[in-house]
């Protein structure tokens, strides 16, 4: 086990693996540098919780499973291991060669945005993101104000984007039989 990362060293990914799995806290992994994740706000809590719960209930018994931010990633062709606040897989699961803990095929990613990683994620995560095969819908989430972001992938390398601010409104998925409205998405956030 690492017993304390180094400032400037360029870790392996099973360096990475050997120090997470020991450590309390969670870190993502990007190109050899690995990054202490942190913690969320109450709102960024609750819109992920209220995303993966009308996920979770509205794809019962269908082939699909639902994780939520403890569960990492590996993006083979960027080196980056991440934990998306809410996944949505199609079954079977893909896991990481020699790995049980470790997932790659995702469907749908979403995440809350904050304003330290809005960029981020807007645009170095969901390039990487669009790297792997199987991920065909990306949502972002507003956790400041009632408005989500949605990309959905028509063809290689083409994406349509949709946006929704009004309450009343549904999220159509289209790789997901599945619509939420935006009201229950936020619902109980403190805008």
């Amino acid at each position: 086990m690492i017993a304390q990362l180094e400032d400037n060293k360029i870790y392996s990914p099973e360096e990475y693996l050997e120090f997470e799995v020991n450590s309390l806290e969670r870190h993502e992994y990007i190109n050899g540098e690995i990054i202490a994740m942190t913690g969320g706000t109450p709102n960024h809590n609750k819109i992920a919780l209220n995303f993966s719960s009308l996920l979770n209930f509205g794809l019962k018994k269908q082939p699909y499973d639902i994780f939520m931010s403890d569960q990492r990633l590996w993006i083979p062709e960027k080196c980056i291991y991440t934990y998306p606040d809410v996944m949505v897989i199609s079954q079977p699961l893909e896991y990481q060669e020699t790995r049980k803990d470790t997932l790659i095929n995702p469907l749908l990613i979403g995440e809350v945005l904050s304003k330290s990683t809005k960029n981020y994620d807007k645009d170095e995560k969901f390039a990487a993101y669009r790297t792997i095969p199987t991920f065909k819908e990306y949502i972002l989430i507003d956790q400041y104000s009632m408005h989500v972001e949605h990309y959905a992938k028509i063809e290689i390398n083409q994406w349509i984007f949709r946006e929704y601010n009004i309450p009343e409104t549904s999220i159509s998925f289209n790789y997901i039989p599945l619509q939420i409205e935006l009201a229950d998405l936020y619902d109980k956030v403190d805008l």
